[in-house]
């Protein structure tokens, strides 16, 4: 056995987490995303899902990924920079721009890379990039990618942030990037003061809308609209495999940054286009979005019913003002354990544990969607109350 497989050989957490029973990833699911799945033949109600407005199983988001695979195929057969630009990846781009606010918007093919790509490109040696300690892997890797001098600075902590502004040189290019709404804490980063120290530093803002858009914001356009700052953050990122019911990402900036992303960004020249039924599937929950309002209204109805629950039952769940709900447990092993038993009681949530938080911040990720009714919730609320109770967690 070389070194190489002797060092990873030694990596067994997995093992024993399975040997345990409590071992909770890659769990198959049998059936198509929605708000009930079948797993090992049961049905199980999906509280782990990030379709916030429900729509991957949408009859219109399905029959437009079915229409735009009849005309353009099943895939591009090569990335954006070449050979793979179709019209309606154009168009979605112009319809994206238009919707956050901004001049122009590039689309990349998972959300993903398209903080890697971005991130990794717009500042030099001698800049600085300042992100948020809770900011997304994502992010995380497109900073250790910039050649950029870069400070971390507290979570949703202005005078940590203004302090980390402080120690960089004023003649320098400054980027400020942040999760608009966190993934696992539900929490939503503080823009307006964010914007008032760019503008006071003269540095430039990039807010990640992952989990904004479709939420947050008139018509869902995310965070950035609904704190009423989209014109003074300089890019607008989001994704599509969340609200947008398919895969890819976009960033939505000004026609200079959109140029030197268009031909300096190497996970966007690089990669294979996103598909036609992507493409096709996008445009269909955009649609949705803008003309049902109720949907979203629903969102936020099941979602205050839900934190109002929480908090009663004794629940610890953090600054959540979202449809994501943590569930602090703060103990590894048994946040897998309490993962197993909702499954068995016919839940599906998420553990998340380290390295997505740290060693004593583990918990349960409970996230909803608009197709919930309100019986699924209050069942679901039950069996937590159950399982908590039984593991003395409340």
């Amino acid at each position: 056995m070389g070194l190489l497989q002797e060092k990873l050989a030694r990596y067994t957490a997995p093992q024993r987490a399975k040997a345990h029973g409590i071992y909770p990833y890659f769990r198959v699911i049998e059936s198509d995303q929605d708000t009930e799945v079948i797993i090992n033949g049961k049905k199980v109600l999906m509280f782990g899902s990030n379709a916030y407005l429900g729509l991957t199983n949408h009859p219109r988001v399905k029959e437009a990924a079915i229409e735009m695979t009849r005309k353009y195929g099943s895939g591009c057969a090569g990335s954006r920079f070449l050979n793979g630009t179709l019209d309606i990846h154009v168009a979605l781009e112009e319809r994206l721009a238009a919707f956050v606010g901004k001049e122009e918007a590039l689309i990349y093919s998972t959300g993903f890379q398209t903080n890697l790509g971005v991130i990794s490109c717009l500042t030099g040696h001698e800049d600085y990039i300042l992100w948020d300690e809770l900011d997304h892997a994502s992010i995380i890797e497109g900073k250790r990618l910039s050649f950029s001098q870069n400070f971390k600075f507290r979570h949703n902590d202005l005078e940590s942030l203004e302090k980390k502004l402080m120690r960089c040189k004023p003649d320098k290019v400054k980027l400020i990037v942040v999760d608009g709404v966190y993934s696992m804490e539900g929490d939503v980063a503080p823009l307006p003061g964010i914007v008032q120290l760019a503008e006071k530093y003269n540095a430039s803002v990039m807010v990640d809308e992952a989990h904004g858009i479709g939420i947050f914001g008139q018509q869902g356009r995310g965070v950035c609209d609904h704190f009423g700052v989209s014109d003074k953050v300089d890019l607008i990122m989001g994704t599509f495999s969340k609200s947008l019911a398919s895969i890819g990402g976009f960033i939505a900036t000004n026609h200079d940054t959109a140029n030197w992303l268009r031909h300096n960004s190497r996970p966007f020249i690089f990669s294979a286009s996103p598909t036609p039924a992507a493409i096709g599937a996008v445009n269909a929950a955009l649609d949705i979005m803008e003309n049902e309002p109720e949907r979203i209204q629903h969102l936020w109805d099941i979602t205050n019913f839900a934190l109002n629950e929480f908090r009663e039952m004794g629940c610890e769940i953090g600054h959540t003002c979202s449809p994501i709900i943590p569930l602090f447990i703060r103990d590894f092993d048994k946040t897998l354990l309490v993962t197993r038993m909702l499954l068995d009681e016919g839940l599906f949530v998420n553990p998340v544990v380290p390295p997505a938080v740290p060693s004593e911040s583990t918990l349960i990720r409970f996230s909803l969607m608009a197709t919930f009714s309100q019986p699924q919730v209050e069942f679901a609320l039950d069996k937590i109350q159950k399982v908590f109770r039984k593991l003395n967690i409340i």
